[in-house]
């Protein structure tokens, strides 16, 4: 039975991720604390959750790298050519 609450509760989760893009890092935690829960009680963790885990962490650090690589690239044409 804690299985089927864990899956429900997973599910409400990725509900709120597609629902609500801006609280990612918030729900990622969220889902990563399920999975941990998951682990410490035995249970199997579902792979493609834990993919998406790993999905979520990757692509939620992208934008901070891209706009790091933006700033680097608009202070480049600052000098005395542009």
């Amino acid at each position: 039975m804690a299985f089927e609450q864990f899956r429900a509760g997973i599910a409400m989760l990725l509900d709120e991720i597609a629902a609500n893009p801006s609280n990612a890092h918030e729900l990622q935690e969220a889902l990563r604390e399920k999975l941990g829960e998951m682990q410490a009680l035995g249970l199997p963790l579902p792979a493609d959750l834990v993919g998406l885990e790993a999905y979520l962490e990757e692509s939620l650090d992208e934008p901070e790298a891209l706009a790091a690589d933006e700033e680097d690239v608009e202070g480049e044409g600052a000098g005395p050519d542009a």
